[in-house]
Formats: C-alpha cells, sequence, structure tokens
C-alpha cells in the first residue's frame, strides 16, 4: 500500500492547576499525530507496507513530540497510541500501522521503556475526536499513570485518511492518589 503523508499535528497540553490547586511542575503531555491518505491498495501486500510505515511513523512521531514538549526522552513517564480510520478505510488498517512495529519504535526512542503501550482503534469522521489512552512506561499498572489525552482534528480523517498518533507525559495524572485495593 503506498501512503501519503497529507499533514503532521502536534497537540501540547500544560496542566497548570488541577481543580483550584496550582501545579509545580506543570503536568504536560503532547500528542504528534500524521494524517495518510491511502493510495493504490493492494490487498495482497498492504499490511506488511503499512507495518513498515508504522515502524518509521513510530519514530518520526517521537521525534516530534518530544521536541514539542521540550524534555529529555528519559523524563517522559507515560504513552499512548490511536488509529482514528476515515469512514472508508478498514479498521485493520488502523491496528497494522499500531501494533506489530509502531510501539516498538517508539520504546527505542525513551531510555528504559518496555511496557505495552495502550492504544485505541476507531473508525470516525473529520473532526472526530479520539481519546488516546496513557499508562506508564515500564509498569502499566501503575494506578497514577492511568490517564487520557484527546486530539480532534477539525479536517480529518476525511473519508480516505487515516490519523496516527502518539502520546507521551513527563508525569501521571494530577494530585493522582487513587491506590490499588
Amino acid at each position: 500500500m503506498n501512503v501519503q503523508i497529507t499533514r503532521w499535528v502536534t497537540h501540547v497540553v500544560e496542566r497548570c492547576a488541577e481543580c483550584g490547586i496550582s501545579l509545580s511542575p506543570p503536568h504536560r503531555q503532547v500528542v504528534a499525530a500524521v494524517v495518510l491518505r491511502a493510495r493504490d491498495a493492494d490487498e495482497a501486500s498492504e499490511l506488511d507496507a503499512l507495518y513498515a510505515a508504522g515502524a518509521e511513523l513510530g519514530r518520526l512521531l517521537t521525534e516530534r513530540a518530544l521536541l514539542a514538549i521540550g524534555c529529555p526522552p528519559s523524563n517522559i513517564e507515560a504513552y499512548g497510541k490511536a488509529a482514528l480510520a476515515g469512514t472508508n478505510i478498514p479498521l485493520e488498517w488502523g491496528a497494522a500501522l499500531l501494533h506489530p512495529r509502531l510501539g516498538k519504535a517508539v520504546r527505542e526512542c525513551l531510555p528504559g521503556a518496555s511496557s505495552i503501550m495502550p492504544s485505541v482503534t476507531k473508525r470516525g469522521a473529520a473532526g472526530a475526536c479520539v481519546d488516546v489512552p496513557l499508562h506508564h512506561v515500564t509498569n502499566m499498572w501503575s494506578f497514577d499513570h492511568f490517564d487520557t489525552i484527546s486530539l480532534c482534528v477539525p479536517d480529518a480523517p476525511a473519508s480516505d485518511e487515516l490519523l496516527i498518533a502518539i502520546a507521551l507525559a513527563e508525569r501521571g495524572r494530577p494530585l493522582a492518589r487513587v491506590r490499588p485495593d
């Protein structure tokens, strides 16, 4: 499958307060996303090509996210990934971009990262919101790091497009205090 990058999107959230309580340092999250237009789908080899594209996108998106959040890779404590498929795109194409290789590429960019990346794949029209789940980069059971960041791109995905995103956070939820039972 041949995919064309139509645009890059980066969204940074910096929370300075939570429920009126000042946060110092601020809680920072970033989503880096790419919008891809699918062209020349070859049913026989489509997934293999998407696996390879996922690996490259994992590296590129992580580089863009780190640049936007402005911290060293070693400061990242949480991550996640998402695919939002246009109405004429198979959900499996989003899954193929996310799963076999994208997560590995992201982990290779973040020292010590070892846990699987939580993910979501869904279908939506242009402007649909995707909630990217987050958890800790080494301990997927760290309750303090169970979080979400949302991304909406007003003109994406078009019916023949895919939006692929990764999210990073410097720490867990603001004021986190939920403990295992």
